[in-house]
């Protein structure tokens, strides 16, 4: 998913009394955790791979790397830094804003636009996030279904395809909303995308799925095309009740341009020989002897 901060670029500080920087509060901040995917969670596909997912491995990582080290794990102001200075804010992208426009992220901390429209941003929000939960939710889902996309391509091919995938999300989200001062972080536009892609190339495959209803769990397996179809018009039925607004806080109609960009850019950049030897490989139950 998208996490929504309203923020803008360079974070001052202002000081208390004390002389000693005022604290983030979480009500400065707009949070939805594991959005777009009501109900449903996948752990598990019959879909083994053939060739080791070093481009889905390298991306967890490096997306794992600035989480740390860029944004110092969640802590306040480097949270809020990383985030006004490396977010997508589509009025400033599209030059709707004026410059040194100030933004208060909470008691204490604000940020100014910077002049220009920042488009390396559209690059580097990918790489944000906004939450433990929000980063280790899109992680997961980029392990379960990237190391079988990765898998159909050449490693260039896939890496392209991930950030071609990011970036026409990112300008989904700021086509329908381009006034909006809201700065977009996650990488889950781009994660759509090869979910777009596994329904083309892995429609049948069962996906092993926990599936809850108030208070009731339970584990089904499903073919992919239910479980990433439902979630697909999950993300449709949301952006078009929320078009007027800030989603919530979730960036659904980026999750609606990198789906669709998967599932057209995959056709274009899949291997028809690695797809055929995977295909022919997927794992099946053996019946014992």
């Amino acid at each position: 998913m998208y996490y929504s901060l309203r923020t803008a670029r360079n974070v001052t500080m202002q000081t208390s009394e004390s002389g000693a920087a005022d604290s983030w509060p979480s009500s400065g901040r707009t949070v939805i955790v594991a959005a777009g995917r009501p109900g449903m969670f996948p752990y598990h596909d019959e879909n083994e791979t053939q060739r080791f997912p070093l481009v889905t491995v390298v991306l967890i990582a490096l997306n794992a790397a600035a989480w740390v080290w860029l944004q110092g794990a969640g802590t306040d102001l480097p949270l809020a830094k990383s985030v006004c200075e490396l977010g997508l804010i589509p009025a400033e992208l599209m030059a709707s804003m004026p410059v040194g426009s100030s933004f208060q992220l909470g008691d204490g901390i604000q940020c100014l636009t910077d002049p220009g429209r920042q488009p390396w941003n559209v690059l580097t929000s990918i790489f944000m996030h906004g939450s433990w939960m929000h980063l280790l939710g899109n992680m997961w889902f980029l392990w379960l279904f990237g190391n079988n996309v990765e898998d159909a391509m050449t490693r260039p091919r896939y890496l392209a395809f991930y950030l071609l995938c990011g970036v026409v999300a990112a300008l989904a989200q700021v086509a329908t909303n381009p006034t909006s001062v809201v700065p977009m972080v996650g990488a889950s536009g781009a994660i759509s995308g090869v979910m777009g892609a596994y329904l083309i190339l892995y429609p049948r495959i069962r996906v092993f799925t926990v599936i809850w209803l108030g208070f009731i769990f339970t584990r089904v397996a499903l073919p992919a095309w239910v479980m990433l179809l439902y979630w697909a018009f999950i993300q449709l039925a949301s952006g078009v009740t929320t078009i007027d607004g800030d989603g919530g806080g979730v960036a659904f109609w980026a999750h609606i341009g990198g789906f669709a960009a998967g599932a057209v850019l995959v056709r274009l950049l899949v291997r028809p020989d690695h797809l055929a030897e995977h295909r022919t490989q997927q794992w099946k139950p053996q019946q014992a002897s």
